[in-house]
């Protein structure tokens, strides 16, 4: 096995910043023979990984540059033992084997979205793999196909396309700064999901890093595996280097439509039409989401002004702004979309409009990793399988105007997503499901630790809230949106199978107990382990002490 790695040279530099950094002096030996057996495994190098230890130059700004939820930003947030940013494939393969060898668990980032920080911290030392090196796209449209590198992030992959095919793009979500490794591995969805369904479903093949250290590929992998990763979360399996995609056609012209509405404006009446209209009425060409906010009554504060609901209507069409002033007059007149409210483009356009970007943005825009502003922010989510009744929505209502910055994101369901079964993959909520709800409560990080609780505590109240008018038995929630209040491993972030059977089946229904058999059979030791991961059937004992 050929491992590129470090040169004598700078392994030196590194053990020496390792040796001054007072609080690892008791782990010497420790990390120097974790160092060195990265330095063993290397052979043959035609270029080298980069290395940070804990209090370097360089170290705090990689850690958090791809933060981008500031609540795991704080002085008290599990930092790496070590942050490796790999240049090659065997790379990875290299810090696997070392970790395993040493005990260190791994945590790997492809674009710093996840919700509750796992792809970046954890309560047991561990080594950070980030994949932003790891972000080449070869497209091929011959093949309607791309490899896309697990770093890449999700506008990366759409421009690329762009660039060789006005008429081809992929199902993916809104957020152009979202690494494609992680998103597509939990399923992933967009504006697309009504016309081909989830993300993870245009698959072709995949290359992963494995606990014994190994590049495996879809043949070499098994199609248990293959099915595992797709929708079930990677990071219980091994380590992503590169899905290949199948793109889908997409027309030279679609139209996008964004009208708001505040309570004043009759939105309650509108979003209780919009319930069934988005899902079931209009034609799986047309996506309806919905973006709730608060906002002034005034166009500027001024005293005595007063807050109230928005609802933004984000429309995406495959088609001219013509046919779609026909649909929604049809099956949607009480919106009163007008002319004036559409804007024909092309569908690389459209992810500019559905990202929050002004209209005059430029395309290139989406290749700017740290285009969208960091926040601090709690999340929840719900499926929602019966229409929610005017007085939910006015319960809903009542309650977003008691916080400060909170936010709802509604897609709708329907079309090619529900007609798939739900054992495709490991993402199960399809026929039965009339939309997804994100909620989000935003706020400054500067308000510590009591406004913390304050705003994590509003937004549990409304989860709760929501109870009667969301999925049952299970009551679902989207993996890609993961929620540490479901539930969480208790020891040292190793999932037991009684522990994860909670969030498991919130997250992935019966298809928990196949992902189990998987991660039992290609990872018995679950040496790829977080708090919220797949567990063995085994119960483990005896695991390597940690330092």
């Amino acid at each position: 096995m050929k491992i590129i790695s470090l040169t004598c040279a700078i392994l030196f530099q590194i053990l020496v910043l390792v040796l001054t950094t007072p609080w690892i002096a008791s782990s010497t030996t420790t990390h120097e023979d974790f160092l060195q057996c990265l330095e063993s495994n290397s052979h043959h190098f035609s270029s080298k990984p980069q290395v940070y230890v804990p209090k370097t130059v360089a170290y705090s700004s990689i850690l958090e540059s791809s933060i981008n939820n500031l609540r795991f930003t704080t002085p008290t947030t599990s930092k790496p033992q070590f942050i490796i940013t790999p240049n090659h494939e065997s790379h990875v393969q290299a810090v696997v084997i070392c970790s395993k060898k040493h005990g260190l668990q791994i945590r790997v980032r492809s674009g710093g979205h996840d919700f509750e920080g796992l792809s970046y911290t954890s309560n047991v030392p561990f080594v950070l793999i980030d994949l932003i090196n790891l972000r080449t796209i070869d497209v091929n449209i011959k093949e309607d196909s791309a490899w896309v590198q697990a770093g890449a992030t999700l506008g990366e992959v759409y421009y690329r396309i762009a660039e060789k095919s006005p008429v081809h793009g992929f199902p993916g979500g809104a957020c152009p700064t979202v690494g494609s490794g992680g998103h597509i591995s939990g399923g992933g969805f967009g504006a697309l999901v009504r016309k081909y369904g989830m993300a993870a479903e245009y698959v072709l093949d995949a290359r992963l890093v494995n606990a014994e250290g190994e590049i495996l590929n879809r043949e070499t992998m098994g199609e248990d595996l293959f099915w595992a990763i797709r929708g079930g979360g990677v990071a219980s399996f091994g380590v992503l280097l590169a899905w290949k995609i199948k793109l889908v056609p997409v027309p030279k012209v679609v139209t996008v439509s964004m009208i708001d509405r505040t309570l004043e404006q009759g939105a309650t009446d509108l979003v209780h039409k919009w319930r069934s209209v988005a899902s079931y009425e209009v034609p799986r060409d047309v996506f309806i989401a919905l973006h709730v906010t608060v906002v002034d009554k005034n166009a500027t504060r001024r005293e005595g002004s007063s807050r109230t609901v928005r609802v933004t209507f984000q429309v995406l069409y495959l088609g001219t702004s013509e046919k779609l002033l026909q649909l929604m007059e049809d099956k949607f007149p009480e919106l009163e979309m007008k002319k004036k409210d559409c804007r024909e483009m092309s569908w690389i356009k459209s992810t500019i409009s559905f990202a929050g970007f002004p209209n005059e943005t430029p395309i290139n825009s989406l290749l700017n990793r740290s285009s969208l502003p960091k926040t601090t922010f709690k999340a929840k989510s719900d499926f929602v399988t019966k229409p929610i009744s005017k007085a939910g929505l006015e319960g809903i209502w009542k309650r977003f105007l008691k916080e400060e910055r909170p936010e709802l994101l509604i897609a709708p369901w329907g079309g090619r997503v529900n007609e798939i079964s739900e054992h495709k993959i490991p993402f199960p909520h399809r026929a039965g499901n009339m939309y997804l709800i994100d909620y989000v409560s935003n706020w400054d990080n500067k308000e510590g630790i009591q406004g913390s609780e304050k705003h994590i505590s509003w937004i549990r109240e409304l989860h709760d809230y929501m109870t009667p008018y969301v999925s049952k038995s299970p009551r679902a929630a989207f993996f890609n949106y993961k929620d540490l209040d479901l539930g969480k491993s208790k020891l040292n972030a190793t999932s037991t199978h009684s522990d994860a059977r909670i969030w498991g089946h919130m997250y992935f229904k019966s298809n928990f107990e196949k992902l189990v058999k998987v991660k039992s059979k290609v990872d018995p030791t679950s040496f790829f382990t977080n708090e919220q991961s797949i567990p063995t059937l085994a119960s483990l004992h005896g695991r390597k002490k940690r330092f």
